[in-house]
């Protein structure tokens, strides 16, 4: 699923500020953020080892890619792993706007993803979704400003994103220029366990409960049959 929040080109001292939570089953196994990768193609990001992606990675030239899930009721069986998007982009030289559209091209072979591109010595950041099903994909370019994505297209207005939005805002507003410890945000934005009222969850054809429990900004939970948590 992952949540992320970020500000693009509208801080008067960093070009990009981003924090990003991933959900995922305690079973998977993940691989910490490091530098993987040959040569020049080399990654910073965690790695997930079951299918080999990423949600989150950047390059030493400037490149920056990830994603997050969209929540939906019935996975598509044998879809392509939506942890190779990133690849694509981080382990080439095309430009954010050149890739988006390759995966757009081939947008039905994935289950539901949001996607961000960034060259950031391009200034260029670029946005595509394979969601709502049976549409176009979406592609565009993401203007600068405070923006939160969740597991539904970018900027929705689910409750743990308003929330997540808000904060954010208002922790920079509070700490104006002044330099401020990325885990410092992180613990202060990101590991908030607050679930949406139940009467504005999102109608994602979903059980209810289980939206209910995946619409914190920190995700915990515990079933007979599944495990799930946030990571940071």
């Amino acid at each position: 699923m992952c949540i992320a929040a970020w500000i693009w080109q509208a801080h008067p001292q960093h070009q990009l500020l981003l924090l990003l939570n991933r959900d995922e089953f305690h079973s998977r196994p993940t691989k910490a953020v490091g530098w993987w990768g040959e040569g020049s193609m080399k990654i910073l990001g965690g790695r997930d080892v079951l299918g080999g992606g990423t949600w989150m990675g950047s390059t030493k030239d400037g490149r920056l890619a990830f994603l997050t899930n969209v929540l939906e009721p019935d996975a598509m069986p044998g879809a392509r792993t939506r942890g190779d998007l990133p690849l694509r982009f981080l382990q080439g030289n095309k430009s954010p706007l050149e890739v988006a559209t390759e995966v757009a091209k081939e947008a039905d072979e994935y289950n539901g993803f949001n996607l961000i591109l960034a060259d950031l010595t391009r200034n260029v950041m670029v946005y595509v979704s394979n969601r709502p099903k049976g549409q176009p994909a979406t592609i565009q370019l993401v203007s600068p400003g405070l923006h939160v994505l969740s597991n539904a297209r970018l900027d929705s207005p689910w409750q743990k994103a308003i929330r997540l939005g808000k904060n954010f805002r208002e922790f920079i507003r509070k700490h104006g220029d002044d330099e401020v410890e990325a885990k410092d945000i992180a613990d202060r934005l990101m590991t908030d366990t607050t679930r949406a009222d139940k009467d504005r969850l999102p109608n994602t054809g979903c059980d209810p409960n289980w939206e209910h429990g995946l619409s914190s900004i920190f995700i915990e939970v515990q079933t007979d049959e599944v495990s799930i948590k946030s990571l940071t």
